[in-house]
């Protein structure tokens, strides 16, 4: 049985996430969220070792710990300087912070063990393209999700400790679609050669892969899912 933690399972990606693992009879699977699962503020700096304590409480040990749970928050720069600081460090502790602490956590907790686990990052295509001028935060704190990412896979393949990341461009969750209809959905679209956004379940089923059966030679390994909107 292979015990799971996600963040963020009560919608969009992360809903799609929990679907797919639980349909998986060799899974047992723990959610954060609001809707679903245990509840946890990672915008408070105790939410992420709340969540932790508690998904071990109930799974006994955790082999995969997937971070999907993000925000996607406007910041436009004429803001004061007192709110737009405030809004990158909300994003930067949700985004970034909380996930780091989930991976150190998970890391040490394997190394205890001495067993192996793997971690799966949601991140971005904003990571590697960038976003728009309202959302400088946001591509910062993706990009440094695939740094963190690649810095666990170098650092930890030797103990049996894999890191993976996916990063999706648009995907028709609640975020996707506000983003879309306030820039002009059909100019966006046009800029992806699929000719449409992903769906959560391709996002999930790549998601699946990595926590359950990707060889261990993929570790570091960043998975794009963009509709080659993006490609690297």
């Amino acid at each position: 049985m292979t015990n799971i933690l996600l963040t963020g399972s009560s919608r969009g990606i992360g809903a799609a996430i929990a679907q797919t693992l639980s349909a998986d009879a060799g899974v047992r699977l723990v959610g954060h969220g609001t809707a679903s699962g245990i509840a946890a503020d990672f915008a408070d700096p105790d939410g992420p070792r709340q969540l932790w304590d508690k998904a071990l409480g109930e799974l006994g040990s955790i082999d995969v710990l997937i971070n999907n749970a993000g925000v996607f928050e406007d910041n436009p720069i004429d803001l004061s300087d007192n709110d737009w600081v405030a809004n990158w460090e909300r994003t930067m502790r949700i985004n970034l912070t909380a996930s780091a602490e989930l991976c150190r956590f998970a890391v040490k907790h394997w190394q205890d063990r001495k067993s192996a686990g793997r971690i799966v990052n949601v991140a971005s295509r904003a990571a590697y393209r960038g976003d728009s001028p309202s959302h400088w935060h946001y591509a910062a704190s993706k990009a440094g999700m695939v740094a963190m990412t690649k810095s666990i896979a170098r650092g930890y393949a030797a103990e049996g400790i894999l890191a993976f990341a996916v990063s999706p461009g648009f995907t028709m969750t609640g975020m996707a679609e506000d983003y879309l209809s306030s820039r002009g959905g059909e100019k966006l679209l046009a800029d992806i050669p699929l000719g449409r956004v992903a769906d959560p379940e391709e996002v999930a089923n790549a998601v699946a892969y990595l926590a359950t059966s990707a060889p261990a030679s993929m570790t570091g390994a960043v998975l794009d899912v963009n509709g080659a909107s993006y490609v690297r």
